[in-house]
């Protein structure tokens, strides 16, 4: 069985519902805006993990689940919970089901999209970057620092230099410019990231398994994000096709952080050198498939019913064996 995890609704989880739907593949949809109509629990016994979840009066094992395809939004911000105690029973409640799938996919044999220990390394970007490195991609000059002299010097030796925040949270990239100069006392109090801009093609690289889906954008944004923001006008977007080697390294660099699926943000510069600035281990990919369509939710379904079918099959394979 397949289980998707998260709000119906939400456009990355409806797609590959959608997909999963085409493929006349079944699964099961655990909505966390109706956790007070669901419960878990798991244990561990003699090398397995066994559990169950409830979710209204259907009753699922929880080793029966293959694949797990999770976008849970943080619980503690559910509109459900809109004026509940810190310490009410609802809230309680909320919290130890999140807590406990969260705990599951952590150990279950099933293939996760994507457990949460292969998605912190996007918490700090700094260590991100020496997994990168390490494989065979180009990252920027970058400087993290609070001190301002550190950054007036680092500029002098880059020329065009970008900055952004050091952690998971969201930012955006600007260009560091002359107006910047009067505020840069405040990094004292807030280490941040500064990068040589590099020139070139921002292309994002979605790997779903195998599979590899790339689009370049085009734009004069510092933020292709924020393009409309930034340059006036939206970013254009077009499917591209990387070289071989290029793909098999974004396909290798996935599987060292332990991701099925990933976005992974390079610029590509007009000598043709890749650089890496980060891996998305959670990516809103609709945005990418609205512009271009590629069919990357139907990558991630594949995935899914890939990844079920070949353990029904093994299953299969050793419950035979054990019968004979």
């Amino acid at each position: 069985m397949i289980l998707l995890c998260g709000i119906p609704s939400e456009t990355p989880l409806r797609m590959v519902r959608e997909r999963l739907d085409d493929l006349g593949v079944d699964y099961v949809l655990f909505n966390q805006r109706h956790f007070a109509d669901s419960e878990a629990w798991f244990e561990t016994a003699n090398g397995e993990v066994r559990g169950e979840l409830r979710i209204g009066p259907a009753v699922y094992a929880l080793q029966d689940f293959n694949a797990v395809y999770t976008r849970l939004m943080d619980d503690r911000c559910l509109p459900e919970l809109d004026g509940e105690g810190p310490e009410s029973p609802l809230r309680r409640h909320c919290r130890g089901l999140h807590e406990t799938l969260l705990r599951w996919m952590e150990i279950a044999p099933a293939m996760v999209i994507n457990r949460c220990a292969a998605m912190a390394s996007n918490s700090s970007k700094p260590y991100q970057a020496q997994l990168i490195e390490q494989s065979g991609l180009l990252t920027p000059p970058t400087l993290i620092t609070s001190d301002p002299a550190e950054v007036r010097a680092f500029q002098a030796r880059h020329g065009r230099v970008i900055y952004k925040s050091i952690s998971a949270v969201r930012s955006i990239v600007h260009t560091l410019s002359e107006e910047d100069n009067d505020r840069l006392n405040r990094i004292q109090w807030c280490p941040t990231q500064f990068q040589g801009f590099v020139e070139g093609t921002n292309v994002r690289v979605h790997i779903a398994g195998n599979r590899v889906y790339a689009t370049a954008i085009e734009t004069e944004a510092t933020d292709y994000r924020y393009a409309k923001r930034q340059a006036g006008e939206p970013a254009e977007l077009r499917e591209v096709e990387l070289a071989e080697p290029l793909a098999e390294k974004c396909i290798a660099l996935a599987r060292r952080l332990g991701l099925v699926f990933a976005g992974i943000d390079l610029k590509i510069t007009p000598d043709d050198r890749v650089y890496c600035f980060e891996v998305n281990p959670c990516p809103a990919f609709s945005y990418y498939e609205a512009n271009t369509g590629q069919p990357i939710s139907e990558g991630v379904a594949l995935c899914l019913a890939d990844a079920d079918a070949h353990r029904a099959t093994s299953d299969a394979v050793m419950n035979c064996a054990a019968l004979a």
